[in-house]
């Protein structure tokens, strides 16, 4: 196509800056995208996690430990409550590993009155009536509680779906800067190559035909950076990955869960540099087509 061209564009530098341009935009609408994309499914496996289970706190007695006919009273309450299907104290080693992170591993933590905590598993989709419950456990042991996630979660959901809106947010503004670049290349174009658009339409070219010539070179140079840009993207991300696996061996990356990216997320960052291409050539193409229109 570019040997058999009548204009000769890429010999103008009209579009030199433009494939970097795509790079840097769609390396931000990737990393944008993706970071999306993995707070979504983090959120996802966060939250069928935290539904399916919830923790029930006994006040840790001021002297002596909490008498075990009391926890097995609790124990018993909740394995008989609807919609629970196991109730498991957990031992003094994993609440000491529970509260590590805050205390850290030089702080000894053996004498320190810790509260007797239950890990609850519930059945899917069901529902508790976490205040009659909590009253039941009450009366048995004074000051009982049952864990409540909904302000903090609410809290954390905003959040993700604020950083979900500040992705489509960032890719609206990519998109645009894009296309501005598109048509202002492709302006210049037309500009440089004035003569030889007159010549061609006196021979009988068409508009549609000295479209057809710049919408294939803004298609290729949008490519170009478009896999430019996919490429520093995917470095970035490779790098993240290696740092995050590296914190994750020495116990202290918590629930990340690493870094990964659905399916569907990995087929958008991948097609994004052909959609950029595509959206090159449709800018170039109307562009072309309205000026032309109005030229004498």
């Amino acid at each position: 196509m570019r040997r058999g061209s009548p204009i000769p564009l890429a010999a103008d530098g009209s579009g030199r800056f433009l494939p970097w341009l795509i790079a840097l935009m769609a390396f931000l609408a990737i990393l944008s995208t993706g970071a999306a994309f993995a707070v979504q499914a983090a959120l996802d496996r966060w939250d069928r996690g935290l539904t399916a289970t919830l923790t029930v706190e006994l006040p840790a007695p001021a002297e002596a430990p909490m008498p075990s006919d009391r926890v097995d009273a609790v124990l018993a309450a909740l394995r008989a409550t609807p919609g629970i299907t196991a109730a498991t104290p957990l031992d003094r080693r994993a609440a000491e590993h529970l509260l590590q992170p805050w205390f850290g591993r030089v702080v000894d933590m053996s004498d320190l009155p810790l509260p007797t905590l239950i890990d609850v598993h519930l059945m899917p989709n069901a529902v508790l009536d976490r205040d009659a419950l909590e009253a039941r456990l009450d009366a048995i042991v004074p000051g009982s509680s049952v864990e409540r996630r909904g302000a903090w979660l609410e809290a954390v959901f905003r959040v993700a779906r604020l950083i979900e809106a500040s992705a489509v947010i960032m890719v609206v503004l990519v998109g645009s800067v894009a296309i501005a670049a598109v048509i202002f290349t492709t302006r210049t174009g037309l500009a440089l190559h004035a003569d030889i658009i007159r010549l061609l339409h006196l021979i009988g070219a068409t508009d549609r035909f000295i479209a057809g010539q710049f919408q294939w070179h803004a298609f290729r140079l949008a490519l170009g950076g478009g896999l430019i840009g996919l490429l520093m993207s995917l470095m970035v991300y490779g790098g993240l990955r290696i740092a995050i696996e590296q914190v994750r061996m020495i116990d202290l990356a918590g629930p990340t869960d690493g870094l990964r990216l659905p399916i569907i997320a990995l087929v958008a960052v991948i097609c994004l540099p052909l959609f950029m291409a595509l959206v090159g050539l449709v800018t170039a193409r109307v562009t072309v087509l309205r000026t032309l229109a109005r030229m004498p």
